[in-house]
């Protein structure tokens, strides 16, 4: 047994989203807005990390999560069943969100560790960009939109709507002429939109030090 791990019980496993799931424990532990845990089904297995979704003074914590068809882990955690087990560990790492103004951006289930921001108090002076494939990928959108207003970006590839940008999140930085440059950018998603928003960050001269990166794998 992976004596880092602790088996808890799961309160409910609810899909808001096709192939989208949230996955609920109860909190029995603290943590920073934006650190993950890692998860594994059985005790021996090798786990892997998830950024929280849940607020620091919320009394359960959420994993948002998709399904990867080819994974070994997610086919099977959307299984569960409420009263089911699964094991964690402490949280850990340090993409860590702060009061000062900063500019959130996300593609996917990126959105996590900025909604555990959000929640845990820390919503002024904040932009939120969060890319996704269609317009049902924008999650807790309901938190954000009303809030946030003109600085709730939302950037749908596949399919256009009102008050949504139809394209990539890329190309819509790619668009802004004036960007700020003395504010923090934080990156959460896959690793093919980290590095190029990066780049695309690095040429409209944002400072190298003031881009924060998160990836999903």
């Amino acid at each position: 047994m992976n004596n880092n791990l602790k088996e808890i019980t799961i309160l409910r496993n609810e899909e808001i989203s096709p192939g989208v799931f949230v996955l609920t424990i109860k909190r029995n532990f603290s943590f920073v807005p934006g650190q993950v845990i890692s998860i594994a089904l059985h005790a021996h297995d090798q786990p892997r990390m998830y950024s929280i979704a849940s607020g620091t003074q919320d009394d359960e914590v959420w994993i948002l999560y998709n399904i990867k068809p080819e994974g070994e882990l997610t086919p099977e955690m959307a299984k569960l069943k409420p009263g089911n087990t699964i094991y964690i560990s402490k949280p850990e790492g340090n993409f860590y969100g702060t009061a000062r103004p900063a500019i959130w951006i996300a593609s996917g289930t990126g959105i996590a560790p900025f909604v555990s921001m959000w929640r845990s108090g820390l919503k002024k002076d904040k932009m939120l960009i969060h890319g996704g494939r269609f317009l049902n990928s924008f999650y807790f959108e309901d938190e954000f939109k009303e809030a946030l207003g003109k600085n709730y970006i939302r950037c749908c590839s596949q399919e256009s709507g009102a008050g949504v940008y139809q394209g990539r999140l890329t190309h819509w930085l790619k668009e802004q002429e004036n960007l700020v440059e003395d504010r923090k950018y934080y990156l959460c998603g896959s690793a093919e939109m980290v590095v190029e928003t990066r780049d695309i960050l690095i040429e409209k001269e944002i400072p190298y030090e003031n881009i924060v990166a998160e990836i999903y794998f």
